[in-house]
């Protein structure tokens, strides 16, 4: 934040998988000038296809937003585009699907809280793995994420055992080719790297039995 405050850059915060999560006091989404928010299916409080929400600072930018996700069309004659936009309305169907399931968010939420204490218990003395922070934080855990420097060999194990796992964005974007053109190859981002060869996310979700 202090950077951007410090070069007077706006603050786009991609809060996509982090809904009802917070950070001193303060919910994710409200930090920028602002917020995504997914309804993705698989999110934390998802609906029956794609669609999402904004959070926005600026009753201008709000404006703007809002004749971009749909056609770009004026508010006072749909027929005539004052840009050009996208079909980005989220559809009465999914609204009200997501109204009921809203009910039961802080529900969902602490449910996943406590399936991560359970892990950290059980895995945070288990040789090298890192297992995420729980005490002074407000994550929602759409994914319970581990790292480990046996990573691959683990995935096989749990494999075995029937219990599936999934490695996220294993390719960081400085890799990717989209952003070849930037001339970033390999090593550019150690960090970045590393954890992308150390990652894994467990099994975690609302309804989870207790082990």
């Amino acid at each position: 934040m202090s950077l951007a405050k410090e070069h007077n850059l706006a603050i786009i915060e991609d809060a996509c998988q982090a809904i009802g999560a917070e950070r001193g006091g303060r919910r994710a989404g409200s930090f920028g000038e602002v917020g995504s928010f997914s309804f993705f299916p698989s999110k934390n409080l998802g609906g029956c296809g794609d669609g999402g929400m904004m959070t926005v600072r600026d009753k201008e930018v709000a404006e703007r937003i809002r004749l971009f996700k749909n056609h770009g069309s004026s508010p006072q004659d749909k027929y005539t585009n004052l840009v050009l936009g996208i079909n980005s309305r989220l559809d009465t169907m999914q609204a009200a699907i997501l109204r009921i399931k809203m009910r039961s968010l802080p529900n969902y939420i602490e449910n996943r809280r406590a399936h991560a204490r359970a892990y950290n218990e059980a895995l945070t003395s288990s040789g090298d793995i890192i297992c995420p922070p729980i005490e002074n934080t407000a994550s929602v855990f759409h994914q319970y994420t581990i790292r480990t420097g046996q990573r691959d060999a683990l995935q096989k194990y749990l494999g075995e055992q029937g219990i599936p796992t999934m490695i996220y964005y294993r390719t960081p974007l400085h890799m990717q080719p989209a952003f070849a053109y930037l001339g970033e190859g390999p090593e550019a981002f150690p960090e970045a790297e590393k954890a992308s060869r150390e990652v894994l996310s467990l099994p975690i979700y609302p309804e989870m039995p207790e082990a």
